[in-house]
């Protein structure tokens, strides 16, 4: 459980515009949206920032429980086979070691149940836990260690040795492509056809035709995967880093063949998950090792662990087609392609899913296969499909701009659709185009030169480019929340939400406080803890909106009670619930704040020192009757070495569409901080994967590059602020926006600096040469 009541700070309510409507998930309108001088809107600084910078917020890894052994974990060395020969003799009499695990003593456990395969599933892949000799993948865990130092742990990890009986495995993509499978995401078919797009493609007077490839990602969280796990009185403890307490608690039962009421998860800081936070198998093995040791166990992956054991984005091979009029108008839209899956997960890469919404055309063929490799299950990425996605397709749009001689923007806007070009729902909201003009404006894009290659600095060549990000409105059902109002007009809210760095417990404590009619001060918002209300995953940019829909339904059930104890004698006797708002600690009819009784009266007269109510949000009807999606226009300016072939990112501009925006404060961080991982896609992040064994090879920070501090420049954000009237608050989501359509606005930078066209990310040097 986290709470940020010492480190919250007192903030000045700043005069803000009126706040616009905003609706109650399923129609009704949310009056408290109609008030002035609101919170919402104001730029609030991280309320846990101090416990941070003291070291007061205590992550995974910093629990302490009493009689806490350390584990180390050894993995194995091919991609598929069996563990011939295990010898742990050493390991087990090196000094401070408590046991060494193997699948020959390791506690029986039932196979996870595979993320998106059952309600509430955690797990990244649906294979036993070291219960036989089987051997999966290269960097299956074939052996833990428990020691009393994690330095003894490590050293008798060394110790173990093993030996194998290989068996043929899969691991070359190209090869495995002669037998490919439809993919399916969330349940849905990635494949859509609307009319002959190959007839009409082929038919068009203007086209583009090409192939774009990305490579795999793995993830790289500052904090590592860890867990300090403990059983009491057959109850199992973990303090996890996760992005999903609730899910992970129930996938555990299961596992262990206990109730879900006897695993308690709690998660209360997380630093970085970015869709890797969920159920692997280290937390697994943790709570095997402390069952069969009789004693906590704290285990942190090494970052080569976390390699080995937690998965990332697949690679992804695919061919965009366009097919347009003589004034740019589509004709059709084909994205089609392959990408690789580990044989036990459920995680394509859906990179068709920007097509279906981003631009109208006559005709469609969207389509992602699949081929299954031996290898580690693959998972969530910051915009899982949209980031590659949009690095296809926006580059292909480039392309067909410069065959027709029309600005990309102009083309973009000319294919502007009306309505959802595939699914014929109306948008909820939709204002790119009003984002790219004011973009083009602040970033200067009047003074790009057409033909590329044409401005130059010394050596070093000078390039512009742009592409459109897109992102879902998603909110899964689930969400709930428990509210305490006091009789001094405190409020505590819990709900089993997730602080991943992303500000979250500071936007929901504004708004929390603003619904409430209370000072920020005088709220507490906890999360990170299984033991709380509804079951909200922090990924795909939802949870901010599951939380904010259960922030109205508790309200509304605290109105309702209020009322009730409030009585005859009250002026607000004979009201309902929706003619009623909070305002200054009090409840108030909303034409009419003169009418109003404060809680501290309401509850006194009741004899009530507090109250509590709990509230679901109702089913997220607003996505089966609105097309409900974040956009942005994004800008880069390139400057590419002549001599060298080095590319350096000189300026970038994000102008986002994301309705209200809650924080202006956090959600800058988060939509500079995905530009930034962009940046990473774009230019230097790539797995190395060798085909011959399935290994990955640069599994380290060392290796693996990711973007710093030299790679980065200053990055303008800017947004319309123009509420969604269908989302709680009018707000979408802003967590994985950024890095959509960065590769793309890069890669065209580049063609415009120097002339040459990258399909193939990333974009190094020896690939502008």
């Amino acid at each position: 459980m986290s709470t940020i009541k010492d480190a919250a700070q007192k903030v000045m309510k700043k005069a803000v515009e009126a706040a616009p409507d905003s609706w109650i998930p399923g129609g009704k309108p949310d009056l408290l949206a109609r008030q002035k001088h609101g919170l919402i809107g104001t730029p609030v600084s991280r309320l846990d920032g101090p416990l941070k910078v003291s070291g007061g917020a205590r992550f995974a890894a910093e629990f302490a429980m009493e009689g806490m052994v350390y584990a180390a974990v050894a993995y194995s060395t091919i991609p598929k086979g069996r563990i011939a020969e295990l010898d742990t003799r050493a390991a087990e009499t090196a000094p401070g070691v408590v046991l060494v695990m193997t699948y020959r003593n390791a506690p029986r456990m039932k196979p996870a149940p595979v993320f998106m395969s059952a309600d509430k599933a955690a797990a990244g892949d649906d294979l036993p836990v070291m219960q036989d000799q089987e051997i999966h993948w290269n960097g299956q865990p074939i052996a833990v260690v428990l020691a009393e130092t994690q330095e003894q742990a490590d050293y008798a990890k060394s110790l173990i040795h093993a030996a194998y009986e290989n068996e043929p495995a899969a691991t070359a993509f190209k090869k495995a492509k002669a037998d490919t499978s439809p993919g399916m995401f969330m349940g849905q078919p990635l494949l859509l056809e609307i009319g002959d797009a190959a007839g009409t493609f082929a038919a068009a007077p203007y086209k583009v035709d090409a192939v774009y490839r990305t490579p795999r990602h793995n993830h790289n969280p500052i904090e590592l995967h860890a867990a300090t796990v403990g059983w009491e009185e057959g109850n199992l403890i973990v303090h996890d880093a996760s992005q999903c307490v609730t899910h992970v608690a129930w996938s555990l039962a299961q596992i262990f063949g206990i109730e879900e009421r006897q695993v308690h998860v709690t998660s209360p800081y997380v630093g970085g998950g970015f869709g890797s936070k969920t159920l692997w198998q280290h937390q697994i093995l943790a709570a095997a090792g402390s069952k069969l040791a009789g004693r906590p166990v704290r285990m942190v992956l090494s970052r080569e662990g976390v390699y080995r054991v937690v998965g990332g984005r697949t690679l992804t091979e695919q061919r965009v087609a366009i097919g347009a009029q003589a004034d740019g108008r589509f004709d059709a839209l084909i994205q089609t392609g392959v990408v690789a899956m580990g044989r036990h997960n459920n995680m394509p890469e859906p990179f068709i899913l920007p097509a279906r919404s981003a631009y109208a055309s006559k005709s469609f063929k969207l389509d992602v296969e699949t081929v299954k490799l031996d290898m580690l299950s693959n998972t969530f990425m910051r915009a899982p499909g949209e980031s590659v996605g949009t690095f296809a397709l926006e580059c292909a749009i480039d392309e067909l701009a410069e065959r027709l001689g029309m600005d990309p923007i102009e083309l973009r806007e000319r294919n502007e659709p009306e309505k959802d070009p595939t699914s014929g729902t109306p948008f909820s909201s939709r204002n790119i185009v009003e984002a790219f003009r004011k973009g083009a404006e602040k970033f200067g894009w009047s003074g790009r030169q057409a033909t590329p290659g044409k401005r130059r600095d010394g050596e070093w060549l000078i390039g512009m480019g742009c592409a459109t990000a897109t992102y879902p409105y998603y909110r899964m059902p689930g969400g709930a929340a428990r509210l305490t109002l006091t009789k001094r007009a405190d409020a505590t809210i819990e709900v089993a939400a997730h602080e991943m760095g992303m500000g979250t417990a500071t936007t929901q404590t504004l708004v929390a406080a603003e619904r409430l009619g209370l000072p920020m001060e005088c709220v507490r918002f906890l999360y990170g803890d299984s033991k709380f209300p509804g079951i909200v995953l922090a990924g795909g940019s939802q949870q901010t909106a599951s939380i904010g829909a259960a922030l109205i339904a508790v309200h509304h059930a605290l109105i309702t009670e209020l009322l009730k104890l409030a009585g005859k004698d009250s002026p607000l006797a004979g009201l309902k619930p929706d003619q009623v708002v909070s305002r200054q600690r009090s409840l108030c009819v909303a034409d009419n704040p003169e009418r109003c009784e404060s809680y501290a009266s309401i509850l006194s007269r009741a004899g009530r020192e507090e109250i509590t109510v709990e509230a679901s949000a109702p089913p997220p009807f607003e996505m089966m009757h609105w097309s409900m999606h974040s956009h942005g226009a994004m800008f880069c300016e390139v400057r590419v070495n002549a001599v060298t072939g080095e590319p350096r990112v000189s300026r970038f501009l994000g102008s986002f569409d994301c309705g209200h925006i809650l924080n202006p404060k956090t959600a800058a961080s988060q939509f500079r901080g995905g530009i930034v991982m962009g940046l990473g896609l774009a230019l230097m992040e790539e797995t190395q994967f060798d085909e011959r064994n399935g290994r990955i090879m640069n599994p380290s920070l060392a290796e693996y590059h990711v973007p710093v501090h030299m790679d980065v420049p200053e990055i303008e954000v800017m947004w319309t602020d123009i509420p969604d009237p269908h989302a709680p608050a009018g707000a979408r989501g802003v967590g994985e926006i950024g890095i959509t359509g960065v590769g793309a606005a890069v890669a065209n930078a580049v063609y415009n600096a120097t002339g040459k066209r990258v399909r193939d990310l990333p974009i190094t040097l020896d690939k502008t040469l």
